[in-house]
């Protein structure tokens, strides 16, 4: 799997990286139209919306591969990320020089969008997906310089006058040179952002949901919320582990067992419970698959909202709401085991190497 990926992301890298090379040395384009406009759809736009939609998980998970975008603020990057794919395309397909206004605009997109990629690849994290930000960030890059280039052409042709105080002012700003054109599109950035924020809001969005897109998230660059995976012991019965955690006087823990190499609290209930899974495992594995796949979407909810757990009075609560089935439990195991203690007795014990 790794190698086709490494494959499907690496060739456009390649390629791209080649013409970049051959651009800073010679000052023109290695491929023919039709074959940047390939490159443009695999790098532009295939390899984002391949990675959008089937790495970037739709929850938080402290137990598996988790959401590389907050859930709840997830509309707002991926509006963003569509706004600079959208106007990189208008800008390679249009040819000619549009209104300044508009010509600034798709600048600013262009540039923010190469940013964006920045921090997106820093957050991603993993060396492997840079070949996925790599040929975005060049491809930006050519597409920017071009439009530079075609606006001066375009004003060495043409005379021009701007029709009101807008279109003067967007046109000195297209004629400034690269190292003062790229601050000034930089700050622009932020009231044409402040005007995306805004609409957004109007749909449930957050004045900050670009930034805590990439903050409340887990195991990330930018993740802010690790800490919420702290002592989360991943697999094994979710309700039956929390409620073991209440007041002792109510969940009477008896021993400390041994989960994935994570130390966790047992008592009655909790070892009951694990021994009829062991049992349900043996017996009906098919049933055991279905059931297991359904209480681990219960367990989703609790790894997502884990910091509810430190109250010991909601453990209390869950360990008394589960005694009717931790009877359940008890009887089917004296019903169908020939030594149901010996079962639950070895519950979460160390396994001798």
């Amino acid at each position: 799997m790794l190698i086709y990926l490494c494959i499907i992301f690496g060739l456009p890298t390649f390629f791209l990286a080649l013409e970049f090379i051959s651009f800073l040395f010679t000052g023109r384009r290695l491929y023919s139209k039709p074959q940047i406009l390939t490159l443009e759809i695999a790098g532009m736009l295939f390899l984002p919306l391949f990675y959008l939609g089937v790495f970037d998980e739709s929850a938080n998970d402290c137990c598996s591969d988790s959401a590389t975008f907050s859930p709840e603020h997830k509309p707002t990057i991926y509006l963003l990320i569509f706004l600079c794919i959208a106007a990189y395309f208008y800008s390679s397909l249009k040819g000619t020089i549009k209104s300044p206004v508009v010509e600034v605009l798709i600048n600013v997109l262009l540039l923010f969008g190469f940013v964006l990629n920045i921090f997106i690849g820093i957050h991603i994290g993993d060396i492997y997906w840079l070949f996925g930000n790599i040929p975005v960030g060049i491809l930006l890059l050519f597409r920017m310089i071009e439009n530079h280039r075609l606006f001066l052409e375009h004003h060495q042709i043409h005379t021009i006058e701007p029709d009101n105080f807008f279109e003067k002012v967007a046109w000195k700003i297209l004629a400034l040179h690269p190292l003062l054109k790229i601050p000034v599109l930089f700050l622009l950035c932020l009231p044409v952002f402040t005007v995306i924020t805004s609409l957004l809001m109007l749909f449930g969005q957050k004045p900050d949901a670009i930034v805590r897109a990439f903050t409340d998230t887990y195991k990330h660059g930018f993740s802010q919320l690790d800490h919420l995976c702290n002592n989360v012991a991943c697999g094994g019965h979710f309700l039956c582990s929390v409620a073991a955690n209440g007041h002792k006087k109510v969940v009477k823990p008896i021993r400390y067992g041994d989960r994935n190499g994570h130390k966790i609290i047992c008592n009655r209930q909790l070892l009951i419970a694990n021994a009829f899974e062991e049992l349900i495992q043996e017996k009906m594995p098919r049933s055991h698959r279905y059931i297991r796949s359904q209480y681990n979407k219960v367990g989703n909810v609790i790894h997502h909202h884990y910091h509810l757990f430190s109250h010991k009075w909601l453990s209390d609560c869950i360990y008394l709401l589960m005694k009717p089935l931790e009877l359940v439990f008890l009887i089917t195991l004296y019903t169908f085991d020939q030594k149901p203690e010996n079962r639950i007795a070895r519950q979460y014990v160390r396994k001798r190497q």
